[in-house]
């Protein structure tokens, strides 16, 4: 295991900066996921962690040794990629082995080790097949393979679902976290899939433009977004903007869309928000009610779609032209174009500082 630091890491392509100014600290051990939109610079994070991309500014160390110049092979780490990278010649016990030959290991411990990993990722009876032979998931699973049985200090794992379907997704997702954790290794994760990135991380880093936006676990950044893009980005919502009017137990808050006033908090304890100040509100659709609470902002919502998913019905309505996404139980009963009301704890309704 290792601990991951960098300080105010920068890396330009021309007069694109990539990262702008990256610090962030992986403990030891930890499930770290770096999440953003395409063209964020998650990606050229994990690149410059391997060694694979020069950075022009800043310094990464692992644990108290400074490998901002460490070539790749000597900084020990591991990364999967999103299209696997198999050698299709190869057989899956070839594949895996691969590294271990490049190192000259002895072949009875190359042997040793090989068995091991196709063992820890469940693919004992594969050795003799090719990549064709393989589903999508059993490739996944010896691209895994291939990496750990180096023993890396480090795993980087690049979008390396994005090519599955969603069932399998999920069961990936499952296989990749219980292989950490029985590890113990340090792992970064790169994903653009917010939930991927709740159901798997210890912390979340969300990117924007090369910037970390915010760093937390996932309730955290859930719950409690520094900013609207965080906000937007980490789930689905109901967003208004609006002006805070009166300050006391709760923030009054004069929504625009003439959909009048609402008791909100501060989606964060660290974020002072005054008389005045710019606010985005939001509210995640589990948190409307269609029973009344005396606690509770009021709207009144004209339903235009409603979508069946299983565990509840998700409706999407509208309020003098703004949009509401509004998850409620899957025994509810509603029409397109009912009007409804739905409430929200003042508690559960978020201000967010523009």
């Amino acid at each position: 295991m290792v601990n991951i630091r960098t300080h105010n890491v920068v890396k330009r392509f021309g007069a694109v900066v990539a990262l702008d100014k990256v610090s962030l600290d992986i403990k030891h051990g930890e499930f770290f996921t770096l999440l953003g939109p395409s063209g964020c610079g998650k990606t050229t994070f994990l690149r410059s962690i391997a060694g694979f991309e020069l950075i022009d500014e800043g310094k990464i160390f692992f644990d108290d040794e400074d490998v901002t110049y460490v070539p790749p092979h000597k900084r020990n780490t591991g990364m999967v990629f999103q299209n696997y990278a198999l050698w299709p010649h190869m057989t899956v016990y070839d594949n895996i082995a691969y590294g271990l030959r490049v190192r000259k290991l002895p072949k009875d411990e190359i042997d040793r080790r090989v068995k091991w990993a196709l063992k820890l990722v469940h693919l004992e009876g594969f050795e003799k097949r090719t990549p064709h032979q393989l589903s999508g998931g059993q490739q996944q699973r010896v691209a895994l393979a291939r990496v750990l049985v180096i023993q890396p200090k480090v795993l980087l794992l690049d979008e390396p679902l994005s090519n599955l379907d969603a069932k399998l997704r999920i069961e990936m997702r499952a296989e990749i976290r219980r292989l950490q954790r029985e590890l113990g290794i340090t792992t970064i994760y790169v994903t653009h899939d917010q939930e991927e990135a709740m159901s798997i991380s210890d912390k979340i880093a969300v990117m924007d433009h090369g910037k970390v936006m915010q760093v937390g676990d996932p309730v955290d950044i859930y719950f409690h977004p520094r900013n609207p893009f965080v906000a937007d980005f980490i789930g689905q919502g109901t967003f208004i903007e609006g002006s805070v009017v009166d300050k006391d137990e709760y923030l009054l808050v004069e929504l625009e869309e003439g959909l009048g006033r609402v008791r909100a908090v501060p989606s964060r304890r660290d974020v002072e928000i005054d008389v005045g100040d710019k606010v985005l509100v939001a509210i995640r659709p589990e948190s409307f009610s269609i029973s009344s609470n005396k606690a509770s902002n009021r709207f009144r919502v004209k339903i235009y779609h409603i979508s069946f998913l299983g565990n509840i019905k998700r409706v999407q309505a509208i309020s003098n032209g703004k949009k509401f996404l509004i998850d409620v139980e899957p025994s509810a009963s509603f029409n397109l174009d009912d009007e409804i009301d739905v409430y929200v704890p003042y508690d559960l309704t978020l201000a967010i500082k523009v």
